[in-house]
């Protein structure tokens, strides 16, 4: 407890004798809780910082997954017009449907997952090039 009231007498004596009831009395009741308000401030002023971060990241993340998907599908459509064998545009568009999926995580705002995503299908559409 932060303090002593002024009064010896306490909180429940006080009601009963039709007293108003004080601050001091209501924070000791309470259990000092006005104590840690100023904890539950900070950590609220960390959440409003950062915010912004996340919010930046996860349009990266939809951003890039949609470049990524456009890229994707574009390279499997021109990989089948041509010579290559079958697995080619396979991968690219295996690719572009890991990175669509990433964009998808991205906007639900699950963007470690995302981003993960798009590392995954960016190395199946590398598979794809390896292949050609």
């Amino acid at each position: 407890m932060r303090g002593s009231t002024e009064s010896a007498v306490g909180p429940a004596a006080t009601e009963a004798a039709g007293e108003p009831e004080t601050a001091g009395d209501a924070a000791e009741r309470a259990g000092g809780a006005e104590e840690y308000a100023g904890v539950a401030e900070v950590h609220a002023g960390d959440a409003g910082e950062y915010a912004g971060d996340a919010r930046r990241a996860r349009w990266v993340a939809v951003g890039t997954g949609a470049l990524l998907t456009c890229a994707g599908l574009a390279a499997a459509l021109l990989r089948s017009a041509g010579a290559a064998p079958a697995l080619v545009p396979a991968a690219y568009a295996l690719g572009a449907a890991v990175c669509a999926s990433a964009a998808v995580l991205g906007a639900k705002g699950r963007t470690r997952r995302a981003l993960w995503s798009l590392i995954a299908g960016t190395m199946i559409m590398a598979l794809g090039d390896q292949f050609d």
